[in-house]
């Protein structure tokens, strides 16, 4: 009903500021309903076999309505964790053999995870909680911080900071390298996603209630504003050519931004009701979850133009990509509700 409203919505031709709060509430509310769902398996593709297998994982991965930023990838240990949040765990996968190495329990309702691959800790977030779960990926000790709620968590592996954002908070919290909370910063209404550029100290957040992104300098605290599309749901960075890639979930589109002269380049049109983004920095490669279109559109770079569409289960809305080899994590409500995919 909620998706159907949101739809309604959007069909109708609702003005663009007057929709946002409407938007993010049907959003929110998809969200908190994780806890609903039932779903306990992992598929896997052998890349070279292009075989499948199903293994047994805990109860409701990543949980249908989860947060796009439910699975987080450490390219250094190249395992990937995942929020399973009716069980109140994480799981702890293997990247090269897809196998569940271990499921830690952090709580109530898991929602957000990242990961920082220069310390190897992996920050947890649980939905209707103020405590942040910190996992230790050399050895799955677990500690707590208490810091707020966050509906999405930023990590600068380079600088050792931790930022977290709250759908309904004005400000974002800053968690030093000992995970203790070491600032706030004012980031205006309507914040939803965030993504870091190490190489340029810049962490971006999308506020969808403005339709723009905004560019933090992490330094100096200077920040600059940058026009986007309708309901800004996702960004992603390329950190090799300073280009930044926001979804926009209201007009389905994506807006590529030049980070250095804080500038839109283009505007791509991808599938219908786009969720999440990632960038394979290696292959110059965007990658765009469209949940009502069940696809993946991969954009070239250097054209900012989608040149394939690769089928990806049904309603995809969360999406990252191993560096290391170029495979694609896919999160959907369908069964099995993760696929590893080659995108070649």
């Amino acid at each position: 009903m909620v998706r159907h409203e949101l739809d309604r919505q959007i069909a109708t031709g609702v003005r663009r500021n007057d929709a946002s709060d409407a938007w993010a509430f049907s959003l929110r509310r998809r969200n908190e309903r994780s806890a609903r769902a039932d779903r306990g398996n992992l598929d896997c593709v052998d890349r070279e076999q292009s075989a499948c297998s199903e293994f047994t994982n805990g109860k409701s991965l990543c949980g249908r309505f989860a947060a796009r930023e439910c699975f987080g990838l450490n390219e250094a240990t190249d395992r990937i964790y995942v929020a399973n949040n009716e069980g109140g765990s994480v799981s702890v996968i293997d990247g090269k053999s897809d196998s569940v190495l271990a499921t830690l329990q952090v709580g109530s309702l898991p929602y957000v995870v990242a990961a920082n691959p220069a310390t190897n800790k992996i920050y947890v977030s649980n939905t209707f909680s103020d405590v942040i779960t910190v996992i230790d990926g050399a050895t799955n000790a677990m500690t707590t911080v208490k810091a707020g709620s966050a509906d999405a968590i930023a990590v600068d592996a380079k600088l050792d900071k931790v930022y977290l954002l709250g759908y309904e908070n004005t400000n974002l919290t800053i968690l030093d390298k000992t995970a203790n909370v070491a600032g706030k910063k004012q980031v205006g209404m309507h914040p939803w996603a965030m993504a870091v550029n190490e190489a340029t100290s810049t962490l971006y957040v999308t506020r969808v209630g403005n339709a723009q992104l905004m560019a933090l300098n992490e330094t100096s605290g200077v920040t600059t504003t940058i026009p986007t599309g309708a309901f800004p749901c996702a960004v992603a960075v390329n950190p090799v050519t300073n280009m930044v890639y926001v979804v926009n979930y209201g007009d389905e589109t994506v807006t590529v931004i030049d980070g250095a002269k804080r500038e839109v380049v283009a505007t791509v049109k991808v599938g219908r009701l786009p969720e999440a983004v990632t960038v394979d920095a290696k292959k110059n490669r965007v990658y765009v979850a469209n949940s009502h279109s069940d696809t993946i559109s991969m954009l070239e770079g250097n054209r900012n133009s989608v040149v394939k569409t690769i089928h990806a289960g049904k309603h995809p809305f969360a999406v990252a990509v191993d560096a290391t080899n170029g495979q694609l994590y896919v999160v959907s409500y369908d069964e099995p509700a993760l696929r590893v995919v080659d995108p070649d």
